[in-house]
């Protein structure tokens, strides 16, 4: 298993590379009530080569990867600005604040420190563009991601609710100050 990795700046010519990776890594996020269908409604619409393009072009989006000689093995989506949804704006405090939107990685290199890298990348990214915080949403039935982030310095300031398809799920906001 390769172990030698970087974490780099997405672009325009990762976009199916970066939809593949996700298409294989969140439903492994999903709480066990998510059906098949709704999963895979996600990854299509939101997850596609197609919306990774459009996220690779915004201005307000930096798509970071994990790579090695095998290719992208994780990937962060980090959104710059006030959120949209009330009640994380309700929970939020360290302002300006930045959004991990997604901090994926491949199972095979869970335990390689890729996501650790990726966080680190994030944090020293929106400390670079002057956030005070980061703030993620993270499913509640989901421990694992919350010890990862709790190992990383997140504290939970509130809850929200995401939608998967046709399902409403529960998550909790989670902030750190960078």
């Amino acid at each position: 298993m390769p172990t030698q990795f970087a974490i780099i700046r997405a672009t325009a010519s990762d976009a199916a590379e970066l939809a593949a990776v996700a298409a294989e890594t969140f439903p492994l996020a999903c709480p066990p009530t998510a059906t098949e269908a709704d999963v895979a409604d996600f990854v299509s619409t939101v997850l596609s080569e197609a919306r990774f393009t459009e996220y690779l072009a915004a201005p307000d989006r930096t798509v970071l990867k994990a790579v090695d000689s095998d290719g992208i093995t994780g990937y962060a989506i980090l959104v710059d600005g006030t959120p949209e949804d009330p009640d994380v704006r309700a929970a939020v405090t360290l302002l300006p604040t930045m959004e991990i939107s997604k901090l994926y990685v491949l199972p095979d290199r869970h335990g390689d420190g890729v996501s650790a890298a990726l966080m680190t990348a994030a944090l020293d990214h929106a400390r670079a563009l002057g956030a005070a915080g980061v703030w993620l949403g993270v499913n509640q039935e989901n421990t694992r991601a919350q010890r990862f982030y709790a190992k990383n310095g997140f504290e939970r300031v509130g809850t929200k609710t995401f939608l998967v398809g046709e399902q409403l799920h529960h998550d909790f906001v989670m902030q750190r100050a960078v």
